[in-house]
């Protein structure tokens, strides 16, 4: 299925419009740390790879990162005028319990177009460590062509605030670290299962060293 058979592409204008209200979001209630954005490639096809261990963690990147992005977001977010609003900001709804073509074919022509989509690997919120990967990612990264840069949010989740215990104190430091971007595929352009399975392999080996660099160097 293409994308144009499917649901429309989201425009990047929408995710530009995302990313400038994160901006002042972002630095208007936090303290936002962003290290190696240079590493990021100004144009083509790129997927931002984002561990997950705090709400906050989307909107963060989406507020910091250099390049507009459409984040893959679970549907249960798009419900009402959360849901409109998200959908106008260029923000794709997927559903993780099975196989949402609609959502493939967005996020392919997200991809198409020289965008960016934004993945957390890990499928759900968790402990953030990038220590189980679903194969989604793989087969936007081989399927696309589009190479893949680690990102790191870390201290979303140190200690909650006390005005919003959900969310970190106000003016907390959060850091966002961006690695150098990589090539999932072995360049054969295969996408069998097993070549799939073997992307994802080097995918998880290539985050979990991103996330570890990350630590050190921000001490977290």
């Amino acid at each position: 299925m293409t994308a144009s058979s499917a649901a429309p592409v989201p425009s990047e204008k929408g995710a530009e419009v995302g990313r400038r209200i994160g901006v002042g979001l972002m630095y208007g209630l936090w303290k936002p740390r962003v290290l190696g954005a240079w590493r990021v490639p100004a144009t083509g096809p790129l997927i931002y790879a984002v561990n997950h261990s705090h709400n906050i963690d989307g909107p963060m990147v989406m507020g910091v990162a250099p390049r507009p992005t459409h984040f893959l977001i679970k549907k249960e977010a798009f419900v009402g005028p959360l849901g409109r609003f998200l959908t106008g900001i260029g923000q794709l709804q997927v559903d993780r319990h099975s196989a949402d073509r609609t959502a493939i074919g967005q996020a392919l022509g997200v991809l198409a177009d020289g965008g960016v989509l934004g993945i957390f690997p890990e499928g759900t919120r968790g402990e953030g460590d990038f220590a189980s990967l679903r194969a989604g990612l793989a087969y936007f990264a081989v399927r696309g062509g589009a190479p893949i840069v680690p990102v790191a949010v870390l201290g979303s989740t140190d200690r909650p605030g006390r005005l919003i215990k959900a969310l970190p104190p106000l003016r907390s430091r959060v850091d966002v670290v961006f690695g150098d971007p990589f090539d999932a595929g072995d360049g054969s352009g295969r996408r069998t299962r097993k070549a799939l399975d073997e992307a994802t392999e080097r995918i998880q080996k290539q985050l979990t060293a991103h996330l570890e660099n990350a630590r050190r160097l921000t001490g977290r």
